[in-house]
């Protein structure tokens, strides 16, 4: 009997661990997510690949400036790049991201809409 015991404890302990590595990973994510730029870098690097050239000429920022973005959002591991040659194209990590920000921007579109009506 005490050897069931200490599984559970040692079950539940695992799990918990698993959590605590989830919302760690979830606050770096979320460290990711607030900027204006890197927001900007997601919504259109969700409609396909793009280039680091195109995404310096869409926000109107310097290399310096999207590398320095870039890697904030590589490190949350949200975007990922594919090389050819002196080609750098970055995309999404996984395609839930894209959903995860449309749903945020739902939510901040209802709540900026809600406000703006409440002025009227």
């Amino acid at each position: 009997m005490a050897g069931t015991a200490t599984g559970v404890t040692r079950k539940k302990a695992s799990q918990q661990e698993i959590d605590r590595m989830v919302f760690d990973r979830q606050a770096q994510i979320c460290k990711a997510f607030a900027s204006p730029v890197r927001l900007q870098i997601l919504d259109l690097v969700s409609k396909g690949e793009c280039s680091a050239a195109e995404l310096q000429e869409k926000l109107s920022i310097s290399k310096a400036n999207l590398s320095q973005h870039m890697g904030v959002l590589k490190a949350a591991g949200v975007v990922s790049t594919r090389k050819e040659g002196q080609h750098i194209s970055y995309l999404l990590t996984f395609p839930e991201v894209k959903e995860a920000c449309q749903l945020i921007r739902k939510v901040l579109s209802a709540q900026v809409q809600g406000a703006y009506k409440m002025m009227q």
